[in-house]
């Protein structure tokens, strides 16, 4: 599956990172693995008691999971496209 990372999350990882995916998995689980090929993300993304931070949207497929889907028991297929936004400003 591809994770595509936007603004200061592309600046520690590259703004593309492919996740070896054989099946479906959750969404939580495709966060893990994201997290397991690129571990310096951990902190931008989880906060100390491992959820997602507030201010971090994820889709999945264009969509945010939490507001239009399952939130983490979201499927994400082999293929899927992910993204991760942290807060964005300026003018």
């Amino acid at each position: 599956m591809q994770w595509k990372l936007f603004a200061t999350l592309a600046e520690t990882a590259d703004s593309e990172v492919t996740v070896a995916a054989d099946e479906a998995m959750s969404l939580r689980e495709a966060l893990d693995a994201l997290l397991a090929a690129e571990p310096a993300l951990g902190n931008q993304l989880l906060a100390e008691s491992g959820e997602l931070r507030e201010h971090i949207r994820l889709l999945h497929e264009g969509e945010d999971p939490f507001v239009a889907g399952e939130g983490w028991e979201t499927t994400v297929g082999p293929g899927d496209e992910l993204a991760a936004f942290p807060p964005v400003s300026g003018g």
